[in-house]
């Protein structure tokens, strides 16, 4: 059913609103201009004020899903222990995966429009992304460089894995029970962390890492 109508000032992101919500529902494919306009209630025309195309409003999506995603990393519990740190980045990661599957999917997930079409995409993406590659840099012995690139790649495919599985029923189907697969976030990410050397005889070392 067509929603009420939408005054002219709201269009622009009344249809981003609406374009999210259209993916919720039916997901990615069945995004378009006409349509978002049609449950709006507005001409057909005019989301084309706002988005010159379909791929257009998608890039803003994309962008808003990053800006959300740094955010809520920013806004993880800090420490001055770079190891803690890093290990509360990797929850948050996690978390978010876990509370904003749509956004995630859109990341990660989507078939993104052309990056060098949609600059905004690209700088909100890679400010996201630098935060991940900042942990890594901060640990002991860790320099900026295609070494420490090459790291969080690792922990970033790791930590991507991990969530996009808990997100399918194939852990389920497998057969894990249900406090592995609660405990998992917390052994990989310990497990990465003596991938890059954290001392110890557990993955945690001499550190309290869930504080």
């Amino acid at each position: 059913m067509p929603r009420a109508k939408t005054s002219i000032g709201d269009v622009r992101e009344a249809c981003v609103r609406e374009a999210f919500a259209i993916i919720g529902e039916s997901g990615l494919e069945a995004l378009s201009l006409r349509d978002v306009a049609r449950r709006l209630g507005v001409s057909h025309q005019a989301p084309y004020k706002h988005f010159a195309s379909r791929d257009h409003l998608l890039a803003v999506l994309v962008g808003r899903a990053f800006d959300e995603f740094a955010a809520h990393l920013d806004a993880r519990a800090r420490s001055d222990d770079p190891w803690i740190d890093f290990f509360h980045m990797g929850q948050a990661y996690l978390a978010f995966a876990r509370a904003r599957p749509l956004y995630y999917r859109l990341m990660f997930g989507a078939t993104l429009p052309n990056p060098a079409q949609h600059p905004e995409m690209v700088r909100s993406a890679q400010h996201a992304l630098a935060m991940l590659r900042g942990g890594v840099v901060a640990l002991p012995g860790r320099v900026a460089g295609a070494a420490a690139d090459l790291d969080a790649l690792f922990a970033w495919s790791a930590v991507h894995g991990l969530a996009t599985l808990l997100e399918t029923p194939a852990c389920r189907s497998a057969g894990l029970a249900a406090s592995v697969l609660e405990d998992a976030g917390v052994h990989t990410l310990m497990r990465i962390g003596r991938a890059f050397g954290q001392g110890g005889g557990s993955a945690g070392g001499d550190h309290d890492v869930n504080h």
